[in-house]
């Protein structure tokens, strides 16, 4: 018996609850235009929570390719370098949101960049979480938050996935992403993928393993021009879940490259091409 990826069956299930059971923005006034200047309206489920058991599966989607190393790449642009500057990233996904300079505004890296004062010395938010789970494991209190009311009026894009929340039992790390809003055909397993790379890391340099992943999605949404691709990639056969290789050489968080990553044995379905991205 064929052993599928448990992420596939995942989306899979959530992609028909908001299908089937979904809200339509349809006669409401909303804020994303497609390319062409027409309003791109969604059917939505409000809330949806996905749990992802990180030792027993790295929960890449296997219905489509996705591009892990791209996705890397744009979690240690904003967690490892905490730059807001395009010209410091590898691919072009941000370009719709940044000026000229390159720059998406005072959001993600910038945010976790900011040093703040804590009894135990200066940190930034992400020193502060790799303080902690050295020192403080068993702190309810180690989080971030990138969603800073003071800064919004200067950020292209509010945060969508504005927030992690590390949690450590026994020996495992665990970790909730808070996202306000998502592009599920988009942006949903590559946000899940990349951010379970996040615990991986996180947990290697801290000398912890992983435990679980819980995507907190409070307004999940599929576009009305993606719900023919939807429809068809869940009508598609899973695969078995790759395993992920990591760097057991990399000690510290602001070492690790792109390149210490990779997945064995990663099969996938067909790629989507040129799919439509409301703005």
């Amino acid at each position: 018996m064929l052993i599928v990826s448990k992420a596939d069956n995942i989306f899979i299930t959530m992609c028909k609850e908001i299908l089937e059971n979904g809200i339509s923005s349809d006669g409401k006034d909303v804020r994303t235009k497609w390319p062409d200047g027409k309003i791109a309206h969604t059917i939505k489920k409000f809330g949806v929570v996905n749990r992802y058991v990180l030792s027993e599966e790295f929960p890449i989607l296997t219905l489509r390719p996705i591009n892990l190393k791209a996705a890397i790449d744009e979690i240690l642009w904003i967690w490892q370098k905490k730059s807001n500057n395009i010209k410091e990233l590898n691919s072009h996904i941000w370009d719709s949101w940044a000026g000229q300079d390159g720059s998406i505004g005072k959001a993600y890296g910038y945010q976790l960049g900011i040093k703040h004062k804590y009894p135990e010395g200066e940190f930034d938010q992400v020193d502060r979480v790799l303080y902690d789970l050295k020192r403080n494991p068993y702190s309810r209190r180690i989080l971030v938050n990138m969603y800073n009311h003071n800064d919004l009026h200067e950020m292209n894009l509010y945060p969508c996935a504005y927030s992690m929340t590390f949690n450590v039992t026994g020996r495992k790390l665990n970790a909730i992403l808070h996202q306000r809003s998502q592009d599920i055909l988009v942006a949903n397993n590559w946000n899940v993928s990349q951010y379970s790379i996040l615990v991986h890391m996180m947990a290697q340099v801290s000398g912890l393993e992983v435990g679980e992943l819980v995507h907190v999605i409070a307004d999940a949404h599929i576009y009305d021009r993606h719900i023919p691709i939807i429809k068809e990639l869940i009508q598609r056969t899973p695969y078995p879940a790759p395993k992920l290789l990591v760097n057991p050489d990399k000690k510290d968080f602001y070492d690790f490259q792109v390149e210490d990553f990779v997945l064995e044995d990663y099969q996938s379905g067909a790629p989507i091409k040129n799919i439509p991205v409301a703005i």
